[in-house]
């Protein structure tokens, strides 16, 4: 009588070795797949209104990873004759003023519009452990699974000015994935955040009613350059108080000059959670975008944005080879420790290091 085969006997938890090899050569295969980049695909996905390819993009954006450099920089540039036809918006506030509650109702009141919504969302980073929670897409419960709603929470990491490093370069992308209304939602740290407008159209700043910050109109600052002031959470007991703030806000803009732009900024009270409010300050978006447009300042700050931006790419990136080069980052250390030890100073440190480079 003849044996059976014995090729497939061998068995581990009732699964074929060969069964077992199998699937990992196929995980395997899909692993290299997915890690190859093919800049030409992402490009034309992201044109086709792709979301998951829009997402991988603007990850490899945001890489550290120096051979991701090159492929970003080829995407962005098939893209940035896609871009520019959105409209900007930065939102800042204080932590607690309600941001993204106010951004996720005005995200759905755009989308009921007809609009596509892209929301980059800077998270803060933590100065001891660089860790960031990323919880928009949680507290957006709503707008989150809008089919033309994207929000893209990012971290801070250790930039200045409330957005995250690479903000600008994300906008393009969106912009080129189709969406109408690119909004920008910052940190909330203080006037440092101001960083936000050098990098969109509008800038709209919600403040808190009794909150005791009214006079801080007076100051300039990141006051003085917003579009217009909302004072949110204008409902219940509140609703008295927040009228109160419009008018103290608004007879402090009076007391600014005239800006370029012609565009008398705006002062109004809105409730996120009652969506009272909403669609007046979507109706100041449009008529300064009209103004703008029609007297040539909208297309002219986008210019100079462009011309500050090539500035502060150039800055970014001579840092970042100054402290990736070996020799540097070996006598960086060094150099810290004899300032430790008080056997040099930081000004002949920095001397030192930067003849080095040379």
């Amino acid at each position: 009588m003849e044996e059976p085969k014995k090729t497939a006997l061998v068995q581990k938890d009732g699964v074929s070795i060969s069964e077992i090899t199998n699937k990992k050569s196929i995980e395997s295969l899909k692993k290299k797949r997915k890690s190859e980049i093919n800049p030409n695909v992402l490009i034309t996905s992201i044109l086709n209104k792709d979301i998951t390819a829009l997402s991988r993009a603007i990850t490899l954006i945001e890489s550290k990873n120096s051979k991701h450099l090159k492929t970003a920089n080829t995407i962005l540039k098939s893209c940035l004759p896609h871009a520019n036809k959105s409209i900007r918006i930065g939102i800042t506030g204080v932590p607690g003023v309600g941001k993204s509650t106010f951004i996720e109702a005005f995200g759905k009141y755009l989308t009921q519009l007809g609009k596509r919504v892209a929301v980059l969302a800077i998270d803060p980073s933590s100065s001891l452990t660089k860790g960031s929670i990323l919880g928009d897409k949680t507290r957006m419960e709503s707008l989150v699974r809008d089919e033309n709603a994207y929000i893209r929470p990012s971290a801070s990491g250790n930039s200045l000015g409330g957005v995250a490093r690479k903000t600008r370069e994300t906008i393009t992308l969106c912009e080129a994935a189709g969406f109408d209304v690119i909004i920008v939602e910052t940190v909330g740290v203080g006037q440092s955040e101001t960083t936000v407008h050098s990098m969109v159209d509008f800038f709209l700043l919600l403040k808190l009613a009794g909150a005791g910050d009214e006079l801080q109109g007076i100051k300039r600052g990141i006051i003085e350059m917003a579009d217009t002031i909302a004072i949110n959470k204008a409902d219940g007991d509140n609703l008295k108080s927040a009228k109160l703030a419009k008018t103290e806000f608004a007879r402090a803009l009076n007391l600014y000059p005239k800006k370029s732009s012609n565009w008398q900024p705006k002062v109004t009270i809105c409730s996120a959670t009652e969506n009272t409010g909403i669609d007046k300050i979507w109706n100041f978006i449009s008529d300064y975008v009209k103004t703008t447009t029609k007297n040539d300042y909208f297309n002219l700050k986008r210019k100079e944005q462009n011309k500050y931006w090539l500035l502060q790419t150039i800055e970014s990136q001579l840092k970042f080879d100054f402290f990736n080069q070996p020799k540097i980052k070996k006598e960086l250390k060094n150099q810290l420790k004899l300032i430790e030890n008080n056997e040099t100073t930081p000004f002949a440190a920095a001397d030192y290091l930067l003849k080095l480079k040379s």
